[in-house]
């Protein structure tokens, strides 16, 4: 087995997970991915009742961490809410000494029904762009000391085909990889609104 340069806790959630025709195409495979841990709440927590020292080993032991999830009123389902209550507590997530997340990168990948046209400042329907709308995300991770990037979005899912979903589970998969492997370039990529807009090939 080769040398992993970062470990990837992959954390997903998704309440109707077994109804998702998206997401279940996106996350096959995941937990056979070398250097990513695949974490379903949901299933480990049916009850939402989150063990937090669990939780906090595992963020410790990964160096990118990925919220997994479909884009619900404009946020995540609730044990995300929940998690983050929980789990990011003062004194160790943030604070003055809560340094135990401090260097760790942190995306959202996330689905959408509407279309791209639809998440635009001047859009059709929603008025803010994705990023505006992962605003609190992003500040969770500033608070928490972690470098926040762009997410990964596929939107109009409804209207995927399945070819479409296998495209963009490829193109997911090897974004991790670039971020497992130390390939990204974490400058460039701030500029971007999403981590799909960064070159595979760099």
């Amino acid at each position: 087995m080769r040398y992993l340069l970062k470990n990837i806790l992959v954390l997903f959630a998704h309440p109707a997970f077994e109804k998702s025709r998206a997401n279940k195409v996106l996350v096959n495979g995941l937990d056979r991915m070398e250097g990513v841990t695949f974490h379903d709440l949901y299933q480990v927590y049916p009850d939402m009742g989150i063990d937090r020292l669990h939780e906090q080993q595992l963020l410790e032991q990964h160096d990118v961490i990925v919220f997994h999830h479909p884009f619900f009123w404009y946020s995540g389902p609730a044990i995300l809410k929940q998690w983050q209550d929980l789990v990011l507590v003062h004194g160790w997530a943030y604070g003055h000494e809560g340094n135990a997340l401090k260097g760790k990168w942190f995306f959202n990948a996330i689905t959408t029904g509407g279309p791209k046209a639809f998440y635009q400042i001047q859009g059709q329907s929603n008025r803010f762009s994705i990023r505006q709308l992962l605003c609190p995300f992003e500040q969770m991770a500033t608070m928490c000391n972690m470098r926040y990037f762009p997410p990964f979005v596929v939107h109009g899912t409804h209207s995927l085909n399945e070819k479409d979903m296998t495209m963009y589970r490829q193109i997911y998969h090897d974004y991790l990889r670039l971020f497992r492997d130390d390939k990204i370039d974490p400058t460039l990529l701030s500029k971007m609104d999403y981590l799909n807009e960064y070159t595979l090939s760099k």
